[in-house]
């Protein structure tokens, strides 16, 4: 090996450790922030979605029991009026809460199974 190869590896070498610590340098200096605070802003980001979920589904589950409450209440007030009904529209009528129920008791066991 000749003098300027052993330079050629030196500076190498060199130019290699200073951008090693150039780049450590720029990551700590380009870090958002600390593991710690990093994991603290995880938890309430992860308790934010959890609150904004559970209020959905309150949201919707109010939104379910009104409407079974009008659906009720519309049924309960069309068989009021059982005399003025037709055959036919008593079987149009038993079928609409037939299948209503049915789409109920379908979203109950999924939401049954999602519980375990």
């Amino acid at each position: 090996m000749g003098h300027k190869e052993e330079c050629s590896c030196g500076a190498g070498g060199v130019m290699l450790l200073v951008g090693g610590l150039v780049g450590v340098g720029l990551a700590l200096l380009m870090a958002p922030q600390t593991g710690k605070k990093t994991r603290k802003y995880l938890c309430s980001l992860a308790e934010d979605v959890t609150g904004r979920a559970n209020e959905a589904v309150s949201d919707f589950a109010e939104s379910v029991s009104e409407f079974v409450e009008t659906a009720t209440d519309r049924a309960s007030a069309i068989l009021s009026e059982k005399e003025n009904l037709t055959k036919e529209s008593k079987k149009m009528l038993l079928a609409a809460l037939e299948k209503g129920q049915e789409m109920l008791e379908q979203q109950r066991k999924k939401l049954a199974d999602s519980i375990g």
